[in-house]
Protein backbone atom coordinates (compact mmCIF):
# COMPACT_ATOMS: atom_id res chain seq x y z
CA UNK A 1 0.00 0.00 0.00
CA UNK A 2 1.37 3.36 -0.83
CA UNK A 3 1.70 5.83 1.60
CA UNK A 4 -0.50 8.78 0.94
CA UNK A 5 -0.36 12.50 2.00
CA UNK A 6 -3.56 12.87 3.17
CA UNK A 7 -4.39 16.88 4.06
CA UNK A 8 -7.58 17.56 6.54
CA UNK A 9 -9.39 20.77 7.23
CA UNK A 10 -9.74 20.95 11.25
CA UNK A 11 -13.63 23.21 11.72
CA UNK A 12 -16.71 21.02 10.17
CA UNK A 13 -14.28 18.53 9.33
CA UNK A 14 -12.69 16.69 11.90
CA UNK A 15 -15.29 18.99 14.70
CA UNK A 16 -18.67 18.53 14.59
CA UNK A 17 -19.42 21.57 12.19
CA UNK A 18 -22.45 23.38 14.20
CA UNK A 19 -20.22 23.76 17.03
CA UNK A 20 -20.11 27.63 17.27
CA UNK A 21 -23.85 27.96 16.46
CA UNK A 22 -25.32 27.61 20.62
CA UNK A 23 -23.01 30.62 21.78
CA UNK A 24 -23.40 32.92 18.68
CA UNK A 25 -27.36 32.30 18.85
CA UNK A 26 -27.00 33.45 22.44
CA UNK A 27 -24.75 36.48 21.37
CA UNK A 28 -26.42 37.65 18.62
CA UNK A 29 -29.78 37.07 20.20
CA UNK A 30 -30.64 34.00 17.15
CA UNK A 31 -32.48 31.14 16.66
CA UNK A 32 -30.75 29.13 14.26
CA UNK A 33 -30.78 25.13 14.07
CA UNK A 34 -28.15 23.59 12.16
CA UNK A 35 -30.81 22.89 9.51
CA UNK A 36 -31.31 26.41 8.98
CA UNK A 37 -27.33 26.90 8.24
CA UNK A 38 -27.03 26.70 4.50
CA UNK A 39 -24.39 28.84 3.53
CA UNK A 40 -20.74 28.59 4.84
CA UNK A 41 -20.46 32.55 5.76
CA UNK A 42 -21.18 32.20 8.95
CA UNK A 43 -22.38 36.37 9.43
CA UNK A 44 -24.85 35.62 6.40
CA UNK A 45 -26.27 32.99 8.19
CA UNK A 46 -26.77 35.41 11.18
CA UNK A 47 -27.65 37.69 9.40
CA UNK A 48 -24.97 40.30 10.64
CA UNK A 49 -22.15 42.37 9.19
CA UNK A 50 -19.05 40.24 8.71
CA UNK A 51 -17.28 42.72 11.41
CA UNK A 52 -19.40 42.14 13.56
CA UNK A 53 -18.87 38.20 13.70
CA UNK A 54 -15.06 38.71 13.25
CA UNK A 55 -15.96 41.44 17.24
CA UNK A 56 -17.43 37.86 18.17
CA UNK A 57 -14.57 35.55 17.52
CA UNK A 58 -12.13 38.01 18.77
CA UNK A 59 -13.87 37.77 21.71
CA UNK A 60 -14.71 33.73 21.90
CA UNK A 61 -12.73 32.18 18.97
CA UNK A 62 -10.35 29.78 21.77
CA UNK A 63 -12.98 28.99 23.69
CA UNK A 64 -15.38 27.85 20.24
CA UNK A 65 -12.39 25.83 19.28
CA UNK A 66 -11.76 24.27 23.25
CA UNK A 67 -14.91 23.27 23.73
CA UNK A 68 -16.12 21.96 19.95
CA UNK A 69 -16.66 18.28 19.81
CA UNK A 70 -15.09 15.59 17.41
CA UNK A 71 -17.55 14.87 14.65
CA UNK A 72 -18.44 10.98 14.83
CA UNK A 73 -15.91 8.61 13.85
CA UNK A 74 -12.83 11.15 13.04
CA UNK A 75 -10.23 9.92 15.81
CA UNK A 76 -10.82 6.07 15.31
CA UNK A 77 -10.21 6.77 11.30
CA UNK A 78 -7.51 9.41 11.39
CA UNK A 79 -5.69 6.72 14.30
CA UNK A 80 -6.53 4.23 11.81
CA UNK A 81 -5.00 6.26 8.49
CA UNK A 82 -1.78 7.61 10.59
CA UNK A 83 -0.69 4.77 10.77
CA UNK A 84 -0.29 3.91 7.40
CA UNK A 85 -0.33 7.84 5.52
CA UNK A 86 1.01 10.91 6.29
CA UNK A 87 -1.51 13.34 8.05
CA UNK A 88 -1.50 16.94 7.20
CA UNK A 89 -4.05 19.37 9.39
CA UNK A 90 -4.55 22.65 7.11
CA UNK A 91 -6.93 25.11 8.53
CA UNK A 92 -7.83 28.74 7.39
CA UNK A 93 -7.39 29.24 11.64
CA UNK A 94 -5.37 31.87 11.80
CA UNK A 95 -1.48 31.54 13.48
CA UNK A 96 -2.83 32.92 16.97
CA UNK A 97 -4.95 29.78 17.25
CA UNK A 98 -2.07 27.14 16.81
CA UNK A 99 -1.77 26.14 20.59
CA UNK A 100 -5.15 25.78 21.07
CA UNK A 101 -5.79 24.03 17.76
CA UNK A 102 -2.84 21.40 18.66
CA UNK A 103 -4.08 21.42 22.11
CA UNK A 104 -7.94 20.06 20.74
CA UNK A 105 -5.73 17.48 18.52
CA UNK A 106 -4.16 15.81 21.18
CA UNK A 107 -6.93 15.89 23.78
CA UNK A 108 -9.28 13.65 20.60
CA UNK A 109 -6.42 11.87 19.60
CA UNK A 110 -5.91 13.24 16.46
CA UNK A 111 -2.48 12.04 15.44
CA UNK A 112 -0.38 14.63 12.68
CA UNK A 113 2.60 14.93 10.88
CA UNK A 114 2.24 18.35 10.06
CA UNK A 115 -0.42 21.28 10.68
CA UNK A 116 -0.53 24.58 8.97
CA UNK A 117 -2.63 27.13 9.97
CA UNK A 118 -3.10 29.55 6.62
CA UNK A 119 -5.12 32.80 7.87
CA UNK A 120 -6.65 32.02 4.44
CA UNK A 121 -9.15 29.88 2.79
CA UNK A 122 -7.00 29.65 -0.12
CA UNK A 123 -5.47 26.45 0.31
CA UNK A 124 -4.10 25.05 -2.93
CA UNK A 125 -0.40 25.87 -2.23
CA UNK A 126 -0.06 24.47 0.83
CA UNK A 127 -1.63 21.45 -0.69
CA UNK A 128 1.05 21.12 -3.75
CA UNK A 129 3.63 21.93 -1.16
CA UNK A 130 2.56 19.02 0.79
CA UNK A 131 1.63 16.87 -2.63
CA UNK A 132 -1.90 16.27 -1.55
CA UNK A 133 -2.90 12.86 -2.78
CA UNK A 134 -6.25 13.59 -1.24
CA UNK A 135 -7.70 16.75 0.40
CA UNK A 136 -10.27 16.04 2.94
CA UNK A 137 -12.47 19.40 3.56
CA UNK A 138 -16.10 20.36 4.00
CA UNK A 139 -15.75 24.06 2.36
CA UNK A 140 -17.74 23.70 -1.04
CA UNK A 141 -15.63 26.79 -2.27
CA UNK A 142 -12.37 25.63 -1.18
CA UNK A 143 -13.40 22.20 -2.72
CA UNK A 144 -13.61 23.72 -5.88
CA UNK A 145 -10.81 25.86 -5.86
CA UNK A 146 -8.45 22.59 -5.01
CA UNK A 147 -10.34 20.63 -7.47
CA UNK A 148 -9.58 23.05 -10.29
CA UNK A 149 -6.06 22.78 -9.26
CA UNK A 150 -5.84 19.20 -10.17
CA UNK A 151 -6.05 17.96 -6.29
CA UNK A 152 -8.41 14.96 -5.38
CA UNK A 153 -10.89 16.14 -2.58
CA UNK A 154 -13.69 14.43 0.08
CA UNK A 155 -16.43 16.62 0.80
CA UNK A 156 -17.60 16.04 3.85
CA UNK A 157 -21.43 16.17 3.77
CA UNK A 158 -23.25 19.63 5.79
CA UNK A 159 -25.61 21.38 4.95
CA UNK A 160 -24.04 24.71 4.26
CA UNK A 161 -22.07 22.59 1.47
CA UNK A 162 -24.61 21.18 -1.15
CA UNK A 163 -24.39 22.27 -4.96
CA UNK A 164 -22.68 20.59 -7.99
CA UNK A 165 -19.51 19.20 -7.65
CA UNK A 166 -16.42 18.39 -10.39
CA UNK A 167 -15.44 14.87 -11.00
CA UNK A 168 -12.94 15.21 -8.83
CA UNK A 169 -15.09 15.96 -5.91
CA UNK A 170 -16.45 13.10 -4.09
CA UNK A 171 -19.05 13.86 -1.46
CA UNK A 172 -18.70 11.53 1.53
CA UNK A 173 -20.84 11.50 5.28
CA UNK A 174 -18.71 9.50 7.53
CA UNK A 175 -15.13 9.15 8.70
CA UNK A 176 -15.43 5.50 8.13
CA UNK A 177 -16.37 5.82 4.24
CA UNK A 178 -13.40 8.62 4.30
CA UNK A 179 -10.96 5.95 5.77
CA UNK A 180 -12.15 3.40 3.62
CA UNK A 181 -11.98 5.77 0.23
CA UNK A 182 -8.22 6.62 1.12
CA UNK A 183 -7.60 3.14 1.67
CA UNK A 184 -8.56 1.93 -1.56
CA UNK A 185 -6.83 4.57 -3.37
CA UNK A 186 -3.52 3.24 -1.60
CA UNK A 187 -3.78 0.17 -2.52
CA UNK A 188 -4.97 1.08 -6.38
CA UNK A 189 -1.64 3.57 -6.67
CA UNK A 190 0.24 0.15 -5.36
CA UNK A 191 -1.13 -2.07 -7.84
CA UNK A 192 -0.75 0.73 -10.71
CA UNK A 193 2.88 1.20 -9.59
Amino acid sequence: MKKLNLCIDIDGTVTEPYYWLDRANRYFDRQLKPEDITAYEIHKMLDIEEDDYHEFYDLYGKLLHRESKARFGASEAIQGLYHRHRIHFVTAREERMRETSIEWLARHQMPMDSISLLGSHYKVEKARELSSDLFIEDCHGNALQLAQAGFEVLLIDCSYNKGPLPQNVTRVKTWSEIRMIADMKAQLIKTVS
